[in-house]
């Protein structure tokens, strides 16, 4: 026993002083920002080969569900880097102007939501819409290892009302981990989470058929189109390219995708964009929600999908289905840089944004900002870094050419926020003809 102690007595002064240390230590930020697996959720096909029930469990005993005072003077420093910038800045005559913020997995950490929130203008120092984005877009992966489940759901609903009263969009996503709890796969539910709910049928009503389920049925989807001009429709407007109408127009594909786990190369059910998927979820949704739900998985069996789960909706839970491919994060660059450009045109965007595959360090930008991963593991659960992604969206008349039609000088600047900074990841500039007023 003496010798523990002595080996202790060396280890713990040397881990101290790496650890307050390890800003001046290249190799600690390396290491910190390569892709991980043990954290990552496994796909239940493959749970017994990777052991992944051991994740996420081990601090059972200290967790407690987190109160609405918790939410001030939060341990992390309130140092805000940027002044959030007003949508529809009209600084030049006729001039349209679109921004979105967009963030990653929550994971039931209602603090560091709203901390992130606040820090990228999307919500005011009470929790409230604020006016000035038009559009938040969260890529699922709000439920699971915290125990802020309720609090979190209840908060974005709220948040879509309000953004709604004055014109603003709240866009919200299914991730894998919303996929795995509906479906009975509750590996990464946390005990403490399941007493916010009363019981473990209690919680089972309401990810169903209850005040969650039903706002995933009717607010949640697998994935987003979002054009940055209203010429292209509203959101989740379909992209066609068969369309006459779009085969010549400068700004086709002026648009971002948005989805939890990614939109695979080798994915059959891409098209039409989005609702081809949309339609699959949603049908899925339907019969895992209405079916007699099953004992959760642990301690019971697996239960799988449906008995009645068409080819269609089993691809759609697959490994290269929307919720649970990691390939844009974690295939080598010049493989995904190759395969990006048809999965773009052919779901009519310009960008696709997924979380999913944490860095905990950064937001992952690849491929020119063609491919951008934002989550960085905000949940406490990680302690990864608070980020938001903001993209703003210009496009500003010039001048008539000669032959009387309109030019126009299109921007978008893609930037990760974080508490202290902020990084701008593609800054594109373009000039187009036709007329958009």
């Amino acid at each position: 026993m003496p010798r523990v102690f002595t080996v202790l007595a060396v280890l713990i002064p040397v881990f101290s002083v790496l650890w307050v240390c390890r800003s001046f230590i290249p190799v600690f930020d390396v290491v910190a920002s390569l892709p991980l697996s043990w954290p990552l959720a496994v796909h239940p096909d493959n749970e017994n080969s990777q052991q992944a029930y051991d994740e996420g469990h081990s601090d059972d005993a200290g967790q407690r569900p987190l109160q609405a005072s918790d939410f001030v003077d939060h341990h992390r420093p309130k140092q805000h880097g940027h002044v959030p910038v007003a949508a529809h800045t009209d600084s030049t005559k006729g001039q349209f102007t679109r921004k979105i913020v967009a963030v990653g997995d929550l994971h039931g950490d209602m603090p560091n939501a709203l901390e992130v929130l606040q820090m990228a203008g999307v919500v005011d120092e009470n929790g409230d819409w604020s006016g000035e984005v038009d559009f938040f877009v969260q890529t699922g992966d709000i439920i699971d290892r915290g125990d802020d489940t309720i609090k979190l759901y209840d908060w974005m609903d709220k948040l879509r009302d309000q953004a709604s009263a004055v014109g603003g969009t709240v866009l919200s996503h299914l991730g894998n981990h919303e996929w795995m709890n509906v479906i009975g796969d509750w590996r990464y539910v946390h005990a403490s989470e399941i007493k916010t709910f009363g019981s473990v049928s209690a919680r089972q009503e309401m990810l169903s058929t209850g005040r969650i389920g039903r706002s995933w049925a009717t607010n949640y989807t697998t994935t987003s189109r979002l054009p940055l001009h209203p010429a292209l429709g509203p959101p989740n407007t379909d992209y066609d390219p068969a369309s006459p109408f779009l085969a010549d127009f400068p700004l086709s594909h002026a648009a971002i995708s948005f989805v939890h786990g990614g939109l695979a190369p080798s994915y059959p059910d891409l098209t039409p964009f989005p609702s081809r998927i949309n339609e699959i979820s949603a049908s899925l949704l339907h019969k895992l929600q209405h079916r007699t739900q099953p004992p959760p998985h642990p301690p019971y069996p697996y239960p799988g999908l449906p008995h009645d789960t068409t080819l269609a909706e089993q691809r759609l839970y697959g490994g290269d289905g929307p919720l649970w491919y990691r390939g844009w994060a974690l295939d080598p660059e010049e493989k995904v840089c190759k395969e990006v450009d048809d999965v773009l045109k052919k779901t009519g965007t310009r960008r696709m944004v997924m979380g999913h595959t944490p860095d905990f360090q950064k937001i992952v930008s690849r491929c020119d900002g063609k491919i951008i991963i934002i989550d960085t593991g905000i949940s406490h659960a990680y302690g990864g870094a608070l980020s938001a992604l903001s993209v703003t969206y210009t496009l500003t008349p010039n001048a008539l050419n000669t032959l009387g039609e309109k030019i126009w000088t299109e921007t978008e600047v893609v930037k990760a926020l974080y508490l202290d900074r902020e990084v701008i990841l593609a800054q594109d500039e373009r000039e187009v003809v036709g007329d958009f007023d």
